[in-house]
């Protein structure tokens, strides 16, 4: 089965995350303009209304182009202070939000050596304040450094918490195409195994009249290729499954099937009487289906291993649950004991049990054998 394709994020989380592109850049250019303002710039229109826009529209594609979006503010900010405009915001703030996201990306070690050489240009341009104000230039290139740290590691967290919840997603995408392998094998087993016992049977009574009543195994040799030929085509949709591209499958037999595969039963001498009660149509199709393999099993078991002759099958469809329930006059264990659980019977309790329901199976009184299932209604209430 061929690996399921990237995700996309969910249009909320797209919505949000360009929501919040646009607060960081109002929040970067009224900040920016507020503090140098509030610092005693007397012209602000000259060079701190246009760089503060310039950080800010460049915000708006800093997911698209984080690298190219560092070095233009960087470019921005030199251009500022070369141009002889002082700023209280220092040189590392302003491209905050730049410096934070361009280490999420696989070129962080480019940031770091960026911001070092710009931590550096800011203590060099700094230095008139080790002169009168020694404490000042300590604290102001310290904290443009621990900053800087701070913005570079909290990148890398969280790109690092981005690669884990994308391992997550692969893992359990992983775990979905393996619970359909599984879902799979049960299907193709349930359909080998009664496409077996009505063939072989059949088979048999062609065998047996062949030289007396060639027309009876003719019909019986029929019934068995009409038999093999659906049982090849359920198999086909399912192998489909198993490849890259599985959407030409052919929808699984559900209940609308169920006539088919009572008829192939008593075709095959088993005299099966369906009695049903409530609406079939309105019955979810992941619990029609698990109901049709169910009866299919069932059917199987009754005409391969049990020799049964008759057989019962009552369904009952109700708002909040869906039993069905399966008996038959054949063999039982010697003594009442319970019957041996094969892979048949193994396969349809766990369906049942997947879909949150419960299996029994056993001889009962008088002789014969019952396969009796209780499945919810998904969204049903108690």
């Amino acid at each position: 089965m061929a690996e399921p394709p990237p995700l996309r994020e969910p249009a909320p989380v797209r919505h949000l995350a360009r929501i919040t592109d646009i607060a960081l850049a109002t929040l970067t250019l009224v900040f920016f303009i507020a503090v140098a303002l509030a610092a005693g710039v007397h012209t602000p229109r000259q060079g701190t209304y246009p760089l503060a826009l310039l950080l800010g529209a460049l915000l708006l594609v800093r997911h698209r182009w984080p690298m190219t979006v560092l070095l233009l503010s960087i470019g921005g900010i030199f251009a500022y202070h070369l141009t002889g405009h002082w700023s209280p915001a220092g040189w590392i703030w302003p491209a905050a939000v730049a410096y934070f996201t361009a280490a999420t990306t696989p070129r962080v070690r480019w940031v770091a050596a960026i911001g070092l050489a710009q931590l550096v240009y800011s203590a060099v341009d700094f230095r008139w304040a080790l002169d009168t104000n020694p404490t000042r230039y300590v604290l102001h290139v310290a904290g443009e450094g621990l900053l800087l740290a701070i913005l570079i590691a909290a990148g890398l967290a969280y790109a690092a918490a981005m690669r884990w919840r994308e391992r997550l997603r692969e893992t359990d995408s992983r775990a979905r195409a393996a619970e359909e392998r599984l879902r799979v094998s049960h299907e193709v087993h349930d359909i080998i195994a009664h496409t077996l016992a009505v063939v072989g049977v059949q088979l048999n009574v062609a065998a047996d009249t062949l030289q007396e009543d060639p027309t009876a195994a003719a019909a019986a040799l029929r019934l068995a290729k009409d038999v093999r030929n659906r049982a090849m085509t359920d198999l086909r949709s399912l192998v489909a499954v198993l490849r890259d591209n599985p959407a030409d499958t052919a929808p699984q037999a559900d209940l609308a099937s169920l006539d088919t595969l009572i008829a192939d039963a008593r075709a095959a001498g088993l005299e099966v009487t369906l009695d049903e009660h409530g609406d079939r149509a309105a019955i979810p199709a992941v619990l029609a289906i698990a109901l049709y393999r169910v009866v299919q099993e069932s059917l199987a078991n009754a005409l391969k291993h049990a020799g049964a002759s008759k057989a019962e099958v009552t369904i009952g469809y109700q708002p909040r649950s869906i039993t069905v329930e399966i008996t038959d006059d054949g063999r039982s264990a010697p003594g009442g004991a319970e019957a041996t659980e094969g892979h048949g019977l193994a396969g349809m309790r766990e369906r049942v049990s997947a879909l949150g329901g419960a299996l029994t199976a056993g001889p009962i009184a008088g002789g014969g054998f019952a396969v009796r299932a209780d499945i919810p209604v998904a969204g049903s209430t108690a």
